[in-house]
Parts: C-alpha cells; structure tokens; sequence
C-alpha cells in the first residue's frame, strides 16, 4: 500500500510538477526576443482581425481568464498588485496560466502514452528519460509564447492516445472520440489535420491501399477536419482567410529561420535514427500524410517559430516508443 502512494506521489512529482517547474522558468526566467507580450496590457487587435480570429477556444479562454484574473487581482490581491504586475501585464500572466495548464495535461497525456503495454521502452527509468525529453522540446520552443499552441498540442497528443488505443483495440468509442477530438481541435488550430495523418500512417496498408475500412475510417477524419475548418471561414470572414502574408523567402534567406528549419529536420531525424524498420516505415507515411502541413508552413508560417514543428517531433518520438508489428496487417 505504502510503495502505491509512494509511486503515484513520484509519479505526480515527476508527470506534473517538474514539468511545471520548467515551464515557469520559461515563462518568468527570462525573456523572449521576438515577442512582447509581456508588457501587453491587453489582448492585441490582431488576434480578432486576422487569421489568429479563427482560434475561438483559445480566444475565449484567454479573455476569460484575462477578465477573471483582473478581478482576483483587483478584489483579493490588491496588496500584491504591484508585484505581480512587476513581473508581466495580467494579459501575459493569462496567457501564462493558459499554457501551464494544458502543458501540464499534455504531460499527463504523454505519461498516459508511455505507460501503454504495448511500449517498445520496457524499462520504467528509460520511460521517465523519454518523458523528460520530450517535456525539454516542448519548453524549449515557447520562446514564442502564444495562446493557442499548448492547447493544440494538448488536443494532438489526446488524439494520438486515441489512434493507438483503438489500432489496438479497434473500439468504435475510441473512433468516434477521435473525431470528435479533431472536430473540436480544429476550433483550437489547424495542428489538428495531424491527426489524420498519423492516423494514415498507422493503418495505411501500402500493400493494399484500397482497404475498406481504412478509408471509411479516414473519410470520417477528414470530415470532422473540414466541416469546422471552412466554417469558420464562412462565418468569420477575414481579408486574409489562409494567410497572413507569404514568406517562403524569408524562410531561406533569413539565418534564423534556417535554423528553425534545421531544428525541425533534426529533431525528427534524430528519432528517425533511433528507429526500427517497422518504425522507419510509418516515419516515412507520417511525413509524407503531413506534406500539406509542411508545406503551408513554408509557404505562409515562419520556420524561425519551431514550435510549428513540435508535433511532427513529438509524433516521431512517439513512434520510435511503441513496437508495432502489424504495420501491414490493420
């Protein structure tokens, strides 16, 4: 009895407080260079005037929080005021508490992931490593602090739970969550279309690629994609629908976007490395499934913001985890 509490408190020391403990150094130990949300005192208007207006649940959210965290400082933490605005506006404290939030659920999520029987990791030690790792990725690229990532990291990763659960089991509860997760996702960021392509590449027979089942259960993905997806386009219309603006040159011309780039390449082909056959192979489907994605970035994303590259990385971790031996056979 004593050694269950003594894991489970290990456990949460390990899966929710250091963490934690990371991303508030993140957040409050020093500064980033390219933003400035921290002096922020508000919500910036381009939030609700671009394509950022299409992110409803992390706009909400953060006006929500934004307006509740105003009348907790004003009404019980007025002798503290000056502190807490000494250390960030109420805006970038918001988007903090935003953040650690659902990093702390992703971590949860993550745990729940590696803690699956069919890990290709068997060792308990090596488990909490990888767990670490992929923690330090996802603290490391919140040098661009926004107030959607962490939540869209958050619904990826559930959905990525959700695919492996029923590649193992093929309940249809675990399906239709999955869905409904990219459904709702999809209101978060665009990161959800993701999802179908690891779900592709985890059932995608290239021997048969005609599979039934296979594609009625991605058509119903793909659904669950677009049907929000275009219309929030239709009923938020924006001058710039897509796209901010197109920055495929300076994607390769600027030396920090370059090396945005080359950490998205080599963060995803460290773990390639690090993979089996069978596991090289649904690498390769991953990636080829995620050609839109990736190419959208170029095209209208900053390759200098690496945590646009955060998912593709966490799912070829995730891949390099697990023994999948009926990569042909689903």
């Amino acid at each position: 009895m004593l050694k269950t509490i003594d894991e489970k408190f290990s456990g949460f020391l390990f899966v929710v407080i250091l963490p934690f403990l990371l991303f508030f150094m993140s957040y409050y130990g020093f500064e980033s260079a390219y933003v400035g949300l921290k002096t922020m005192e508000q919500a910036p208007d381009f939030m609700f005037s671009s394509v950022y207006a299409y992110r409803v649940i992390p706009n909400f959210l953060m006006l929500e929080v934004f307006d509740g965290l105003n009348f907790l400082i004003k009404n019980y933490f007025a002798s503290q005021e000056s502190f807490i605005l000494k250390n960030g506006t109420v805006f970038y404290h918001s988007i903090f508490l935003i953040n650690a939030f659902f990093f702390i659920l992703s971590s949860i999520v993550l745990d729940r992931i590696l803690n699956k029987n069919s890990l290709y990791i068997s060792d308990r030690k090596l488990k909490r490593v990888f767990h670490l790792l992929a923690v330090f990725f996802i603290v490391v690229v919140q040098y661009v602090p926004t107030n959607c990532d962490l939540i869209a990291v958050f619904f990826y990763l559930l959905g990525v739970l959700l695919t492996i659960k029923y590649y193992h089991n093929r309940k249809i509860s675990d399906l239709l969550l999955l869905c409904f997760t990219v459904f709702i996702s999809t209101f978060v960021r665009e990161t959800s279309c993701l999802n179908i392509a690891f779900f592709g590449a985890l059932f995608l027979d290239v021997k048969n690629p005609k599979h039934t089942e296979f594609l009625k259960e991605t058509g119903l993905l793909i659904i669950s994609f677009v049907l929000p997806y275009f219309a929030l386009k239709l009923v938020i219309p924006q001058k710039t629908s897509f796209f901010e603006g197109v920055y495929i040159i300076k994607n390769f011309t600027s030396p920090f976007n370059l090396a945005g780039l080359m950490f998205g390449v080599l963060g995803y082909y460290f773990f390639f490395q690090m993979g089996n056959a069978g596991q090289k192979i649904i690498m390769k489907k991953y990636l080829f499934f995620s050609l839109p994605y990736l190419l959208m970035i170029t095209f209208v994303g900053l390759f200098w913001e690496s945590r646009l590259f955060l998912p593709v990385i966490l799912t070829a971790f995730i891949i390099i985890s697990y023994h999948i031996k009926n990569a042909y056979t689903a």
